[in-house]
């Protein structure tokens, strides 16, 4: 029983200090070639998304399903008297 404690406090302990995306910088290339690629990008084009995909920061895509949009977007002035 104290061998099953044990093995669940070290899991416990362990996990959350690994990296989730322990991607090398040799695989993100790897992947983002591969984008570039598929999307058939070339010259400038092509430079800007390998600059943008190997860069070392979280670009969110977008609100979240269901979430409200952000103040004043999508909301059309109002019409002039």
């Amino acid at each position: 029983m104290h061998r099953y404690v044990f093995l669940s406090a070290m899991l416990i302990a362990v996990l959350p200090s690994t990296p989730s995306f322990a991607v090398s910088a040799k695989q993100k290339m790897e992947t983002c070639k591969f984008g570039a690629d598929d999307q058939k990008l070339q010259g400038a084009a092509r430079a800007s998304f390998m600059k943008k995909c190997m860069a070392n920061r979280d670009d969110p895509r977008g609100p979240a399903p269901g979430a409200p949009p952000p103040s004043g977007a999508g909301v059309p002035p109002p019409p002039k008297q």
